[in-house]
């Protein structure tokens, strides 16, 4: 039965309960009508409490139990009934703080798109996201969302990206400029061809992590846990004493009456629940509920290098004419203008480059794409090649690094370098992990020694292990000792999937990653921003802090209640009230999480 159909219930019996004490005056009926209730409930907490028992834990209903078994013993049904519409109203509040502590989980299903206006012949088809296949023309509509990733092919207009990156400006985007699913458009119309299916397209990305989020079930609850065995022996010792000193058992009920375990239950997992809704508002996607207790101890954090702590995007370095004939703003176009109609990684380098030097693109005829080689096509006239070595007809051409090669009919012109940057905020993101007592940093990358070191360098990472294949990143990850866990591990790409899944916490950057990195990490980056790696520690930290001030601050209110009723100046109907008091502050105290901290 569903908590709010059981505090339904609950109600109509409580109801019922006044109607016959005070309106029929029928307390025998009454004392009936709770003791049944008292029973029923008492019997399905202890089914549960054994459940959890064998599973390993322990639970925190004991105490429950006794409360409800024990005012019904002494004949203090009212007290009882209070005890069974609080921990019932627990329930349910617990729900709705959980319910209210992840909405914004919520936001980024609100706007998935299901179709695509798809260009055939000279219509627009109204055809399934599931059906649109790769290189695909797509009419995006004003005020629409974008319904798979893409790039601009006719027209500009300003995207809304908030729910993908939380910035709340809009980005203004022309021809050539790619654009996210998810992405709302402004006032113009655009087509955009499709660079990949809906599947693999960052907003089903994202809307799918939510979903497996949301149906992974929190294990925080094992804080509780931690403290329910001695808040346990503390409460029953109380009780007992105050018995056995005062020769009354009323006194061991109304003692456990406020020894009603609703602080453990609840606080600890509604703080858990605002952590998961402040990373999510913040451009984290926690998977599942030990994480953040993971980050939270995190000692060791080891980075992938090429597209994590780099762009992972090759800009262009320098632009070498080979003949006076062509300067290089010269070369800068004409590998602009062939490249603008490619996927290829260094086409959207080329395209921005030329864009940044206000270089107009040249029309291009008869335009051929060789696989795996390059790109021709005619230009002014002029038959032009871009590509590998051999295929520009630059044979012997020596370089370091990644470059394209350009001829002219068969004759060389130039090539172009490009280099993978170090990203802006790389610096800042060390020096803050250094900065949370992260006692190891490591860079686990498979590019070669020397380009490993001079970042690392750079970076002040002293811990470097280069030229790795991903069995080998994970060799390492498992000889790490025990001293140095928790371990934390960040990448982008395929090859890092297995390093994510393996290490204690794996996070991968999903704004720019691959779909398996995604899958295989416990925490998604939903910004192409690495501060938020160090962010999700801080977050996991005082989200940690906030459960368990929530649980003592509950423990030590219901101690000191405790002592006064063993005192027998408590009644149990009012130990019961204020038990209500005491869930109230707990709760309101762990929904703290949920704030965002400066």
């Amino acid at each position: 039965m569903k908590n709010w159909q059981k505090l339904s219930l609950t109600f109509i019996i409580a109801i019922i309960a006044i109607i016959l004490e005070f309106g029929f005056k029928q307390p025998i009926m009454t004392r009936l009508l709770v003791t049944v209730a008292g029973a029923i409930l008492a019997i399905s907490m202890f089914i549960e409490m054994i459940k959890t028992l064998r599973s390993g834990r322990y639970g925190v209903d004991l105490l429950a139990i006794i409360a409800i078994v024990s005012t019904l013993f002494i004949g203090q049904y009212w007290a009882s009934l209070i005890i069974i519409v609080m921990l019932v109203g627990g329930e349910s509040l617990e729900d709705y703080a959980a319910h209210r502590a992840s909405r914004e989980l919520h936001k980024l299903l609100e706007n998935s798109p299901t179709f695509a206006h798809k260009k055939v012949g000279d219509n627009y088809v109204d055809t399934p996201i599931d059906e649109i296949e790769v290189d695909d023309v797509l009419l995006v509509k004003a005020s629409e969302v974008v319904p798979i990733d893409g790039v601009v092919l006719e027209g500009d207009s300003w995207f809304d990206e908030s729910s993908l990156t939380g910035e709340s400006e809009p980005v203004t985007k022309a021809i050539g400029d790619d654009v996210l699913s998810g992405s709302i458009n402004g006032e113009t119309a655009v087509l955009i061809r499709t660079s990949k299916k809906a599947a693999d397209s960052q907003y089903q990305k994202i809307v799918q992590l939510v979903r497996e989020s949301e149906a992974t079930p929190a294990q925080f609850v094992r804080l509780a846990d931690r403290y329910a065995v001695p808040f346990t022996i503390v409460s029953l010792v109380i009780a007992g004493a105050a018995w056995f000193i005062s020769g009354d058992m009323t006194r061991f009920a109304e003692v456990l009456v406020v020894a009603s375990p609703c602080p453990l239950i609840l606080a600890a997992p509604i703080a858990f629940v605002g952590g998961m809704s402040r990373s999510s508002r913040n451009g984290l996607l926690v998977k599942n509920g030990t994480t953040i207790e993971k980050l939270s101890l995190a000692k060791t954090v080891g980075f992938d290098k090429t597209g994590t702590l780099t762009t992972g995007v090759l800009h262009v370095k320098s632009i070498m004419p080979e003949t006076s004939d062509y300067s290089e703003n010269d070369l800068l176009q004409i590998a602009a203008s062939l490249e603008i109609g490619s996927n290829h990684i260094l086409a959207k380098s080329l395209v921005k480059r030329a864009a940044e030097n206000g270089l107009a693109l040249l029309e291009v005829a008869d335009f051929r794409e060789s696989t795996g080689l390059g790109l021709s096509g005619m230009i002014q006239n002029k038959n032009y090649h871009i590509g590998r070595a051999n295929f520009a007809h630059a044979d012997g051409e020596k370089v370091t690094g990644t470059a394209v090669f350009i001829s002219e009919d068969e004759t060389f012109i130039g090539k172009i370098l490009f280099e993978d940057k170090i990203r802006p905020e790389s610096q800042h993101v060390i020096e803050r992990l250094k900065a949370q007592d992260v006692q190891h940093i490591l860079m686990l990358t498979g590019d070669n020694e020397k380009t490993a070191e001079l970042v690392a360098g750079e970076l002040g990472i002293t811990e470097v292990y280069a030229g790795l294949m991903p069995s080998e990143k994970i060799g390492i990850l498992k000889e790490l000792p025990e001293t140095h866990r928790p371990m934390v591990m960040v990448g982008d790409g395929v090859n890092d999937a297995p390093a994510l899944a393996l290490s204690d916490v794996g996070i991968a950057l999903g704004a720019s990653g691959s779909t398996v990195a995604s899958e295989s990490a416990d925490v998604v980056v939903l910004r192409n921003d690495l501060n938020l790696v160090p962010e999700s520690i801080k977050i996991s930290r005082e989200t940690m802090k906030v459960a368990k001030e929530a649980v003592l601050i509950g423990i030590f209110i219901c101690i000191a209640l405790m002592l006064v009723a063993s005192t027998g100046v408590l009644p149990a109907i009012i130990g019961a009230l204020l038990q209500e008091v005491i869930d109230t502050v707990s709760i309101l105290y762990a929904l703290k999480a949920l704030k965002d901290r400066k």
